[in-house]
């Protein structure tokens, strides 16, 4: 069959697993003059999750853009899931997604049946958000990859960063933790069809119904959990905010799966980037470290990390069980003691 192709044999690393580390990333930025404009309400200067430009009193544009190599071997999967993750960061600043643009390389081997499935697995995943793609830019290259630049909408005042946590604010995640360590897996041919198809099911589902849902509550601050790991986008949501996070790893959804590979030591190498870049931050405790291996397992379209006001932490925890793949209520943020960031038990 013509589209009968193996695509993440294609390439060296899977979905944001192939990210650059975050200490990395850091070092490439470092220096580099960053112009003041009254207007920008968020920039690349402050680790979030996309950039904030104040239009109007009412208006402000949401602006991101992402992308990676095959993740899934099935073109139109492939193209639901870079789709999905692209918009999540709109979704994290508590913008919706309108405007989007393809971003696409293949090999010039790649049968057209497949980019097609590719294309229309994003286009699918897209109008699904309500949002639309209105063109792209597509280049040849040996290893494949797909993704989309996104605008969304967000009223100025209502702006969520992953900087404004308070003392006091109770912390929710929306999605279970392991899918690095599964896409590994899966890559080595180790991964059982059920495992799979999960995997498929959590990197698919937008973040939209978590957006929805939290806008309605007072959220002091909120980011998607991707490439860098639940711990590293934690310590960027602590360091950010000037605060420390109390996390209860008991009452993290971490796929079983995933904790059994991690045992076995079948990790993606965005994990040791993860834990090289954000260990230094985080008090583990006695802590497993197979269950610390998953909290740094770098993750595709991940779920949302939400710092709300205690106030309205139980109304938002019922809303949201019915909303999400996975409601968890996993700490506090407290005032930071001057020692970790990141406090594990």
């Amino acid at each position: 069959m013509e589209n009968e192709i193996k695509l993440t044999k294609l390439a060296s690393c899977a979905g944001c697993g192939a990210k650059v580390g975050a200490g990395v990333l850091a070092q490439l930025l470092d220096g580099i003059r960053v112009h003041q404009d009254p207007n920008l309400l968020v920039g690349f200067d402050k680790s979030d999750d996309a950039s904030v430009y104040k239009v109007s009193d009412e208006l402000a544009l949401v602006q991101t853009v992402d992308f990676f190599p095959p993740i899934d071997d099935d073109p139109y999967t492939f193209g639901q899931i870079a789709a999905t993750n692209a918009l999540s960061d709109v979704y994290a600043m508590g913008g919706e997604p309108k405007l989007c643009l393809n971003i696409m390389a293949i090999p010039e081997s790649m049968p057209k049946s497949a980019v097609h499935d590719l294309l229309r697995g994003g286009y699918d995943k897209v109008y699904e958000a309500g949002a639309l793609i209105t063109g792209g830019h597509s280049i040849l290259d040996d290893e494949p990859k797909y993704g989309l630049a996104v605008t969304g909408f967000v009223h100025p005042d209502k702006v969520l960063t992953n900087s404004g946590a308070k003392p006091g604010d109770v912390l929710f995640l929306t999605k279970p933790l392991g899918i690095g360590i599964l896409t590994t897996a899966a890559k080595a041919e180790l991964l059982e069809e059920e495992t799979k198809k999960l995997a498929v099911r959590l990197m698919t589902t937008l973040n939209k119904a978590a957006r929805d849902v939290m806008v309605r509550y007072c959220v002091h601050a909120c980011t998607d959990v991707t490439g860098f790991s639940f711990l590293g986008h934690a310590c960027e949501m602590a360091e950010g905010s000037g605060t420390e996070l109390h996390i209860d790893t008991k009452n993290i959804d971490i796929i079983p799966e995933a904790l059994e590979f991690a045992n076995m030591g079948i990790l993606p190498a965005g994990m040791y980037r993860n834990r090289n870049f954000a260990e230094g931050k985080v008090d583990a405790g006695d802590v497993e470290l197979a269950v610390q291996d998953v909290l740094y397992d770098p993750q595709t379209a991940g779920g949302l990390l939400i710092a709300v006001d205690a106030s309205d932490a139980d109304e938002m925890e019922k809303e949201l069980k019915n909303a999400v793949p996975s409601c968890q209520r996993v700490g506090t943020v407290e005032r930071w003691q001057g020692g970790a960031r990141i406090i594990l038990r």
